[in-house]
């Protein structure tokens, strides 16, 4: 899961990956695979004091709220920043969708997943669980809050006002609070709101990349973000803590810097714990305060911990998983169908066929994981980072004085030499070939 591009002259400086976020990710998806993977093999080991899978939830959450705005804001590029999240986003996503299509052969498509082209126009947009839709993976619902905050925090980006995301992250976690007193399902029904998000996801998409009415695209699609994700939304309050925590991510990171407070994060915490308190949904077992209370502070302290060794080495395994955290958060629920059909329930089986069952699905999983990120995510994040430093160079070029006078020439104007006072003026400051190829930097990815 990203935002709005930070910083134009930052963008210049090459920066690093932090291996410390791959850590947290690789974690985060260990944690929803055995969420998932236990009840089906080995459901004594299953936690019930605290929720294994929404851990690993909040713990991305988490790492996206701290990294998606300020890779906006570094690149400062909308339109470079949007090409990069459809490239880093969509193609693995697109593969497993298509493989789930494929295995409908032999097994039926989850029975969430209506058969209807608003289904098609949700999956499209990524938006499915902020328009009430089942995805063709059970993860695939966590992806709906990562592109709302994308969509969001773009608009506040455009808007100038992405700073304060300590406001931003008390803010949603109120609107969380009142959710969840008084809204007992999404108020907005039917499969209008899949088809109406869908024509202005892609048209706003459209406008953001092509560089056209980037701001009334920019906030058409926020402000559409913000009312599917309290309105349309299958639990309302959940959905506005999720951004919440998000937010809280990002304020963290601006605190890091010395641009904001802390004090935001505990209140946004404290709100996002009371939030399902008083919701419809508070009979069930992982909201009620106990294990609520408890999967928020691991996820907390996890993201704490791993920040204070920010500046160690850390094992090599984790940062590795953390690589290919994202083809494991997204392959392993359909594998898992795959081998309940195929080993048959083994919850009555002894601990030891239990466990060489469990380690081999784990191994099965990475290993499919690490084929798909070497041959699927790693070729198109890079095509997408051509494609963005392409564009840039483009703009670049076309504000460049030859670019003028060939303008002028091919209109039949005067091609005049602008003095170096008017070039200054005309272009900003002079980029040189060697300050575009350095714009080419690598970003952790989200």
């Amino acid at each position: 899961m990203s935002s709005p591009l930070i910083g134009a002259s930052s963008a210049r400086t090459p920066v690093p990956r932090l291996a410390w976020l791959d850590a947290l990710r690789g974690i985060g998806a260990v944690a929803v695979l055995l969420e998932h993977m236990l009840p089906w093999f080995m459901p004594a080991l299953r936690p019930y004091w605290f929720n294994l899978g929404m851990y690993g939830v909040l713990v991305f959450f988490l790492v996206s709220g701290y990294i998606i705005p300020v890779s906006l804001e570094r690149r400062g590029d909308v339109r470079a920043f949007w090409i990069s999240r459809v490239f880093r986003l969509y193609p693995i996503y697109l593969l497993v969708a298509v493989g789930v299509l494929v295995m409908a052969i032999w097994m039926p498509v989850r029975e969430q997943v209506p058969r209807d082209l608003a289904s098609v126009s949700a999956h499209a947009t990524m938006l499915l669980d902020v328009v009430h839709l089942g995805g063709l993976a059970d993860t695939m619902w966590t992806l709906s809050y990562e592109m709302v905050f994308y969509l969001i925090v773009t608009a506040l980006f455009v808007g100038g006002v992405h700073r304060a995301s300590g406001a931003f992250a008390i803010g949603f976690g109120a609107v969380a609070v009142v959710a969840g007193l008084v809204l007992t399902a999404p108020p907005m029904k039917g499969y209008w709101p899949a088809y109406v998000s869908g024509v202005l996801f892609f048209a706003g998409l459209a406008c953001l990349i092509g560089g056209r009415f980037t701001k009334i695209a920019a906030y058409v699609l926020g402000a559409m973000a913000v009312v599917l994700l309290i309105f349309s939304g299958f639990v309302p309050w959940l959905g506005a803590a999720i951004l919440a925590v998000m937010f809280a991510g990002t304020a963290i990171r601006r605190w890091e810097h010395g641009e904001g407070a802390l004090w935001p994060v505990a209140v946004a915490t404290v709100l996002v714990a009371l939030a399902p308190v008083w919701s419809e949904q508070a009979g069930w077992w992982w909201v009620q305060p106990g294990p609520w209370f408890v999967t928020m502070a691991l996820a907390g302290v996890s993201f704490a911990g791993a920040m204070a060794l920010r500046g160690r080495r850390l094992p090599r395994f984790l940062v590795w998983l953390g690589l290919v955290s994202y083809s494991v958060y997204l392959l392993h629920h359909p594998l898992l169908r795959i081998a309940h059909i195929v080993v048959g329930d083994v919850r009555e089986a002894g601990p030891v066929l239990q466990l060489s069952l469990s380690a081999a699905f784990v191994l099965v999983v990475l290993g499919l994981s690490l084929l798909t990120y070497r041959y699927v995510e790693l070729p198109m994040q890079e095509l997408g980072r051509r494609l963005a430093r392409r564009r840039s160079a483009d703009e670049i070029a076309e504000r460049t004085p030859s670019a003028e006078m060939a303008r002028r020439a091919s209109s039949g104007g005067a091609a005049q030499l602008p003095s170096s006072g008017d070039s200054a003026k005309s272009s900003g400051s002079p980029v040189g070939d060697s300050e575009v190829r350095s714009s080419s930097f690598s970003e952790p990815t989200g």
